[in-house]
């Protein structure tokens, strides 16, 4: 797995841009993900990490499972400080079943009723969706508290579209090493173009 972090300028006039719209994130950084004009993009995960402040620098975390080439970004003035930090996460070596990882998930928290997908708002509701996330993908949860929460407004193809979002960070204790690893490339829960999904852990 791949680790990418892009500080951004706010100077630029399409950093700011895919600031105020996470679906023109995901098309910008996308582009570090084509092999030519006919491939799709290789599957990546993406994260606008929450600031200390209103004025703080806006970071965007990516994982990957092939190396991201960003050398687009000279195309686009004042985007992105360079180099952009990169590296290499051997996942094998990473997740050991039985040990414990503090995590961060910004995720879209959903309930289906009659065909139609609905988030959730409560954080009991929210917490107990975590929970089951936990049970597919390979871990318990330990510890965890909701350290953002909001609606967030974007767009895809000329329809605007609401997502709850909710930020986890805490404990989890990796129950089946596989599973968890698989969460980690493929994301949890929906609206991943839009900056949800992205799992990530380091050694408690």
């Amino acid at each position: 797995m791949y680790l990418s972090k892009l500080v951004l300028d706010l100077r630029g006039k399409e950093a700011r841009r895919d600031l105020g719209d996470a679906y023109e994130m995901h098309r910008t950084l996308a582009r570090a993900f084509l092999v030519d004009g006919q491939s799709k993009p290789a599957r990546f995960l993406w994260r606008l990490e929450i600031g200390a402040s209103l004025n703080a620098t806006p970071i965007v975390l990516l994982q990957s499972g092939v190396q991201a080439d960003w050398s687009f970004l000279q195309t686009l003035k004042n985007y992105a400080q360079h180099p952009v930090e990169c590296k290499h996460v051997p996942l094998e070596k990473l997740i050991q079943e039985g040990r414990c990882y503090r995590f961060r998930l910004l995720a879209n928290p959903t309930v289906t009723r009659q065909g139609k997908r609905f988030g959730l708002v409560g954080a009991v509701d929210q917490q107990t969706w975590l929970t089951r996330q936990g049970e597919r993908h390979g871990f318990a949860i330990e510890s965890v508290g909701v350290s953002a929460s909001d609606v967030l407004s974007s767009r895809k193809n000329d329809s605007r579209i609401y997502i709850q979002r909710v930020c986890f960070d805490g404990i989890v204790r990796a129950t089946c090493a596989s599973d968890l690893r698989a969460a980690l490339c493929n994301g949890i829960g929906p609206a991943k173009a839009f900056g949800c999904g992205l799992l990530s852990i380091a050694p408690a």
